[in-house]
């Protein structure tokens, strides 16, 4: 389920969050939202859930290897279907 951001409640100084350090984890770990962190104004950091990072990190991964078959592809380095189908069954044979 995605959570949506809240501004009013998602972006706030680096002041505060030494200040209510334990809250705000919290409130991330709770919501799942992100907590952006700000500095003179500025956005200087973003606090995820663990495991909200975890499953960006796995996508990015799969979109990666995504991207490297496509270019695979592109460079004629692909096989069909029928011939990984071949090569699999002949390794598992084994």
């Amino acid at each position: 389920m995605k959570r949506h951001f809240r501004i009013a409640t998602d972006i706030k100084p680096v002041s505060d969050f030494r200040a209510n350090a334990a809250e705000m984890i919290e409130q991330v770990k709770t919501s799942g939202r992100p907590l952006v962190l700000t500095q003179r104004g500025e956005s200087a950091a973003v606090l995820l859930d663990v495991a909200v990072y975890s499953d960006l990190i796995e996508e990015l991964e799969l979109l990666s290897d995504v991207r490297i078959a496509m270019k695979q592809i592109d460079d004629g380095l692909g096989i069909s279907n029928r011939d990984a189908k071949k090569e699999l069954m002949k390794r598992f044979a084994r």
